[in-house]
């Protein structure tokens, strides 16, 4: 059940504000459409992308054990960090 709830909270916490639940949001702001048909095509994209990841991920585990994927995702994390705070104090030209 923590793995379980693990998996949620990442995946919650990372989809809070990316640039899918931005377009979910300007799509129901249009407000010519309804939302349960929305939700449902905005969950159903989201499962699909999930079920292919969740496939590319067993299919390639035998050769993704060999690259340290969590150290190559956190540095490019970080080094994303940085860029955006150093563009924010960068002069506008």
């Amino acid at each position: 059940m923590l793995k379980i709830a693990s998996i949620f909270l990442a995946v919650f916490i990372a989809e809070l504000g990316d640039k899918t639940q931005l377009a979910t949001l300007l799509f129901a702001s249009e407000g010519d459409h309804n939302p349960w048909v929305i939700f449902l095509a905005a969950a159903g994209a989201l499962v699909l992308s999930t079920a292919l990841a969740v496939l590319l991920g067993t299919i390639g585990a035998k050769w993704l054990e060999m690259i340290p994927l969590k150290l190559i995702s956190g540095a490019g994390f970080i080094a994303i960090g940085i860029w955006t705070v150093v563009e924010h104090f960068r002069p506008a030209a």
